[in-house]
């Protein structure tokens, strides 16, 4: 790993928990639902509502607006369609303020003392932005899929951090839950580290938390990472 320069981070269930944070917005607003089955449902619209954009059906559209989509999609589901439009934009800003997983900040830290770290993210600037200072993560730069006008796992995304710090592919790294994303940061020449989060989907989720040998590091968290890099 002497190479090793630039570590990008994926963000949503990586750095921080979607799903827990969701839930307790959802209870927060007293909607009479179960929260955890909302996040999970919420959740649900993710890859489909990006695969639009992929596919041609939706020309760009940032996270937001597709969470936004979702959700309107969604409330009549649960029997919350008479929410009005402020508490559904109030909702639908829960994504900005996401609570980081208990070791996130203090291995971001440790981290940042020997490599540049940022996010690579399908969120938008905007969100990313916000959930950063809310939570004190303490990113050197925000890259979204918005900068580049595409969503991972386009090879656009992993190869466009290495462009933005002027590095080759291989002293790029992608930390990541989510194999998938790992996967297509490695067939566009970037070491990986996959990182567990085993509440990622709430107490009755089901992770994936098997070690995979095709990727670089395993770890526990990111405390663990900053240890096994040398931090």
């Amino acid at each position: 790993m002497q190479d090793l320069k630039v570590l990008a981070f994926d963000v949503f269930g990586t750095v921080v928990d979607w799903h827990g944070s969701i839930a307790r917005e959802v209870d927060a607003m007293r909607l009479g639902v179960d929260a955890e089955a909302f996040a999970t449902a919420w959740r649900a619209g993710y890859q489909p509502a990006m695969a639009r954009v992929r596919g041609g059906a939706l020309g760009w559209t940032k996270i937001d607006d597709l969470h936004r989509m979702i959700l309107d999609a969604i409330l009549a589901e649960f029997g919350l369609s008479h929410l009005d439009e402020p508490q559904r934009r109030h909702l639908n800003k829960a994504w900005h303020r996401l609570d980081p997983w208990p070791d996130a900040v203090e291995g971001l830290a440790r981290l940042k003392r020997k490599y540049t770290i940022c996010t690579l993210s399908n969120g938008n600037l905007g969100l990313l932005c916000n959930m950063a200072k809310r939570a004190g993560l303490p990113w050197d730069l925000i890259l979204s899929a918005e900068v580049f006008r595409h969503y991972k796992p386009d090879p656009e995304t992993y190869l466009g951090v290495a462009e933005v710090f002027d590095v080759s592919p291989g002293e790029t790294m992608l930390v990541a839950a989510h194999k998938d994303d790992l996967r297509g940061a490695q067939r566009c020449g970037l070491r990986t580290s996959f990182v567990e989060r085993p509440l990622e989907y709430g107490r009755a989720g089901n992770k994936d938390l098997s070690r995979d040998p095709a990727f670089d590091l395993h770890a526990t968290d990111f405390n663990d990472l900053a240890g096994q890099l040398g931090c």
